[in-house]
């Protein structure tokens, strides 16, 4: 019967980056996953990578930076790897501030004033209050939006980038197999397998897998695996694809408190998102599909010409903490790296780099005793 040295719980960004280090370290590798490998909270995401302290835990931030310095590096290897493009972008975001945010010492930007907001992108619109008519003319409530863009409000643009998430799952699954990474996809992983105190594999639904060191990349459902309860929950986010009526009509990633924009490349725009605490329910509602849009248009009125592409729901892994869960857990040979929440996307390359290290029995580059497994023992 085959072995391998190492057994990844979860084909999502997190699984599947770090079984490309692995094999890099010359382990033999085998990514057990439920489903289809990428095409979970990976699939879903939206791909900021955003490096902001405004929206970053402290305790995260320097893996959240540190992650963001080491993407083009990692992007660029995955696209010579598997010869796709995962369309990474460094045009920056323009990003609207609620009034509670504006003097928050994380903020590290410049401030935009209306006449740059126009010449970085001009099919926005910005509203002053005697531009409130425009709106009730797309049948919106000015009132819905004036808080965040009136004429006033503070404007910030971060040198940030974006990358496809699918783009980059499917990049990374292909470089796991050109690598020698075995794929088991379809078998749900319900226990991991303890031997005299110590790990010896992974039991499924299906069958058993046989290793030494198995880790649990599982995303929300983590805690759904034998013998650990790892206290992380699906957290529902929906959203919807809009293909540009123009493919230059926008360049930068847009935030702001009511919706996000993400361009892509080829002139596909994606919006989101919501935060729902409802289980493991994946289901997009109209009406909310309904009001991202008109966010979206409120915003960039040229996108009412817009089509909609699709819609869908992913489920990030929470964690009480809203901090990752990253580390070797108290049974020899067993890791954790999940709860990523909204960052899986961004903390993939540092993610895979430092539990590499403690997985290879090294310390890592970074202080990781915030997002221990140990701080949910009873």
């Amino acid at each position: 019967m085959k072995t391998w040295d190492v057994i990844i719980i979860g084909g999502g960004i997190i699984g599947l980056s770090l079984s490309v280090k692995l094999r890099k370290k010359g382990a033999s590798v085998l990514v057990v996953e439920r489903g289809e490998a990428g095409r979970e909270a990976s699939y879903a995401a939206g791909g900021m990578l955003v490096d902001c302290g405004v929206e970053t835990p402290a305790a995260l931030q320097p893996l959240a930076t540190a992650s963001a310095h080491l993407y083009p590096a990692f992007a660029h290897e995955l696209e010579m790897e598997s010869g796709f493009n995962v369309d990474l972008r460094d045009q920056g975001t323009i990003l609207f501030l609620s009034s509670e945010h504006i003097r928050h010492p994380g903020l590290r930007a410049a401030a935009l004033y209306p006449p740059d907001l126009g010449e970085l992108e001009p099919a926005m619109v910005r509203l002053a209050p005697d531009q409130e008519f425009r709106l009730r003319e797309r049948g919106f409530n000015p009132k819905q939006f004036s808080d965040h863009f009136s004429a006033t409000h503070p404007v910030f643009y971060l040198k940030e980038r974006s990358v496809d998430p699918r783009a980059l799952a499917a990049a990374a699954l292909q470089a796991a197999k050109r690598r020698g990474v075995d794929i088991s996809s379809g078998d749900e992983v319900t226990a991991v397998n303890i031997s005299n105190g110590c790990v010896a594999g992974v039991i499924t639904k299906k069958t058993s897998f046989p290793a030494a060191k198995v880790v649990n990349c599982a995303g929300a459902w983590s805690g759904q695996i034998a013998p650990y309860a790892f206290p992380t929950r699906p957290v529902k986010g929906q959203m919807l694809c809009l293909l540009s009526p123009s493919r230059g009509l926008l360049q930068h990633v847009i935030r702001s408190p009511e919706v996000y924009l993400i361009p892509r490349s080829d002139g596909r725009i994606v919006v989101g998102t919501t935060l729902e605490e409802v289980g493991f329910d994946k289901r997009t509602e109209v009406d909310t599909i309904q009001r991202l849009h008109r966010g979206a248009i409120a915003l960039v009125p040229e996108l009412k010409n817009a089509k909609i592409l699709e819609d869908w729901a992913g489920l990030r892994p929470g964690t009480p903490d809203a901090l990752p869960i990253l580390g070797a857990t108290a049974t020899p040979g067993y890791y954790v790296a999940t709860g990523h929440f909204r960052d899986g996307i961004l903390l993939a390359p540092i993610t895979a780099r430092v539990m590499a290290q403690v997985i290879g029995g090294k310390s890592p580059d970074y202080n990781l005793d915030a997002f221990s497994p140990a701080r949910f023992s009873p």
